[in-house]
């Protein structure tokens, strides 16, 4: 599978509301994910471990309302995304709009990184 095509097939499935399914079909068991510049504690996982107890970490965080996803953009082994989502922080109740631009990088017809820029 190329980039392209991978880009495409996250892309359909993230705005499908279906977050899971492109990690079990188009990472790597050897996923880096990246927040920011990865510095905070916690801002960079590793495997599919990591990424799974990241994604604990959301869910018992924020309650989602509603999600958009652009089209990618791809360049030769990367491809980049936005993602505007409508949260509640739950231990604080605030509710926020919030806009990141996700940017992917494959190897062998798997994604090997992602990482997520947005104002803090």
């Amino acid at each position: 599978m190329d980039t392209k095509e991978i880009a495409s097939k996250l892309v359909k499935w993230c705005q499908e509301g279906d977050f899971e399914t492109p990690y079990q079909q188009l990472y790597s068991p050897k996923i880096v994910s990246i927040e920011n510049d990865g510095t905070a504690e916690g801002a960079r996982v590793e495997g599919f471990e990591g990424i799974q107890k990241k994604g604990e970490w959301w869910k018992e965080n924020f309650e989602v309302h509603s999600t958009e996803v652009s089209e990618p953009l791809v360049a030769e082994n990367w491809f980049s995304v936005r993602f505007d989502m409508d949260t509640t922080h739950r231990p604080s109740g605030q509710r926020s709009v919030t806009s990141e631009i996700a940017v992917f990088h494959c190897k062998d017809g798997k994604i090997i990184q992602e990482q997520f820029f947005y104002d803090e």
